[in-house]
């Protein structure tokens, strides 16, 4: 059916705007600069406003239904989504051409529908969210925080829990359509830490409907990790366990990205002899279900590094072993204890061996 083809039907006939033929297409990464000149795009939702000028009893609120189409006076259906508010005037105007004699018309969004949009990678709860001009976020162990006005990159990220110790905020990657039909996309890279450390606002864009957020993993968590621990996009607390020869062993609550020797001395520190500082076990249960098992020395002049002094995650579990000394003297307070009949010689010979 050709463009601008008016059909008489019982139900209106779907008018497409025109569209080239192809696959989406996806473009190349880009700078801040390049999502200034974006423009809102039609979509399911949305609620416009026609006016034309001429005709004022065919004026009147629209609504994008689901399969982004609305229903037009003397048209019928005609298909919205995707384009922006001046396209779409100039679609509008070359239909009501073959009606009206000066269809001079102005279109606009009364009510916008609630953003959509993908947070994938580093984040502690990915997925879809929905965002509207007034959200509630809070980032894992933080306090709620009530955000107003339109959504950024920033609010998404609080919504989904805040980034993950391994997380590159240099290195954040957002999406978005372009308009027209067929979708094509464009990437911009984000530096988060840029927005943290100098306040570059540039960094944190406002979002549009169907735009995906992507953190990517550092291999080494950044210099800047533990000042990170302290900005509002970062989980505030973690809960780790320490146990073995500590003064206090237990569960600790932690900031995030505490290095492992500031747990161990959160948890009241080291036995002085019983306690072998040059083994200490750092046990990670990881989101795929495996689990990790790492040896560490402490040294208290380290700062963090996966290498020597790891940043901790939520549910981590750290073991100071037992010294030389202590193991001996376990030993010794086995063999002088009075054996009963629950513990016989082959019991003590095979603790001697574990040790």
């Amino acid at each position: 059916m050709a463009a601008g083809t008016l059909v008489w039907a019982t139900t209106p006939a779907l008018l497409a705007a025109p569209a080239a033929t192809g696959q989406p297409i996806a473009r190349p990464l880009g700078t801040t600069a390049a999502l200034s000149d974006d423009s809102y795009l039609l979509g399911p939702g949305d609620l416009l406003d026609l006016k034309l000028f001429d005709a004022p009893e065919l004026s009147g609120n629209l609504d994008v239904l689901n399969d982004g189409t609305v229903s037009l006076p003397l048209i019928g259906s005609v298909r919205l989504t995707g384009l922006s508010l001046s396209q779409a005037s100039l679609w509008l105007t070359s239909l009501y051409r073959k009606q009206l004699l000066r269809p001079e018309l102005q279109l606009r969004v009364v009510k916008p529908r609630p953003i959509r949009v993908a947070l994938v990678g580093e984040v502690e709860r990915p997925g879809l969210y929905s965002l509207t001009t007034s959200e509630t976020t809070q980032t894992e162990g933080g306090p709620s925080l009530t955000v107003s006005g339109l959504p950024t990159v920033v609010d998404a990220i609080q919504k989904a829990g805040g980034i993950t110790q391994l997380a590159d905020l240099r290195q954040v990657v957002l999406q978005r359509r372009m308009p027209g039909d067929p979708p094509a996309y464009k990437q911009a890279r984000l530096d988060l830490m840029a927005l943290l450390l100098e306040g570059d606002q540039q960094q944190n864009p406002f979002l549009f409907d169907g735009d995906t957020i992507r953190i990517t993993k550092s291999s080494e968590p950044a210099a800047e990790a533990v000042e990170l621990a302290a900005a509002n996009l970062s989980p505030q607390e973690i809960r780790v366990n320490v146990i073995g020869e500590v003064l206090k062993p237990g569960t600790v609550a932690l900031q995030a990205n505490t290095p492992l020797v500031q747990a161990v001395l959160a948890a009241g520190g080291p036995q002085t002899w019983r306690a072998s500082t040059g083994n200490v076990e750092l046990v990670r249960i990881n989101r795929n279900g495996t689990a990790t098992r790492q040896r560490f020395a402490l040294n208290l002049s380290q700062g963090a590094s996966n290498i020597k002094n790891p940043p901790l995650r939520d549910g981590d579990t750290v073991v100071v072993n037992r010294s030389g000394m202590a193991v001996a003297s376990d030993a010794i307070g086995a063999v002088s204890t009075p054996l009963t009949g629950l513990v016989n010689v082959l019991a003590l010979v095979d603790l001697i061996n574990k040790n």
